[in-house]
């Protein structure tokens, strides 16, 4: 019996996991696995990014970090956001290894980079939400009121704060 169940646990931790699964490791979420190869986000990616005009740039989040207001973020990020949830192109952890990592040129911005993040301004990710990235695939997410998109930027800064997983609320 014993031998039955050190098999069954020795054969669960060396398959590699099918390429249809496209798995971000929950216990590592800087991390992917697909076709048995392990892949980390780059940080900091390159990107040409067009620079907003003055007046989104300057813009700084007028909402609080409130609780409500992450998990309205967050809600917006894996579910309910249109043309589509974030999740899809960023990733469940925001690194930017999704399920499309090998479609999408260039790869979708990796949220826990805090090199990258630290340096692009409240306003800069509400005109990219807004408007979309010109050269990539992000696109532009008009239907989102004024109110979401600062609630989503709440989100996805949260990926990147140091010694954190979750939402500080």
């Amino acid at each position: 019996m014993i031998r039955t169940i050190l098999f069954l646990i020795t054969l669960g931790v060396f398959i590699p996991a099918p390429s249809s699964w496209g798995l971000t490791l929950a216990s590592h979420p800087g991390m992917k696995v697909e076709e048995g190869l392990v892949f980390e986000p780059l940080c900091p990616q390159k990107r040409s990014t067009p620079k907003a005009p003055d007046e989104y740039l300057n813009r700084v989040n007028p909402l609080e970090p409130t609780e409500r207001n992450i998990f309205a973020g967050q809600t917006l990020f894996h579910f309910d956001a249109v043309p589509g949830p974030c999740r899809v192109c960023h990733g469940i952890s925001g690194n930017g290894l999704s399920i499309l990592l090998r479609k999408l040129t260039p790869s979708p911005r990796n949220f826990t980079c805090a090199q990258a993040m630290d340096s692009l301004p409240d306003g800069q990710l509400f005109w990219i939400i807004q408007n979309g990235s010109p050269g990539t695939a992000m696109p532009a997410f008009k239907g989102l009121a004024d109110e979401q998109i600062w609630q989503l930027i709440h989100y996805i800064r949260h990926f990147s704060e140091k010694h954190s997983s979750e939402p500080s609320y």
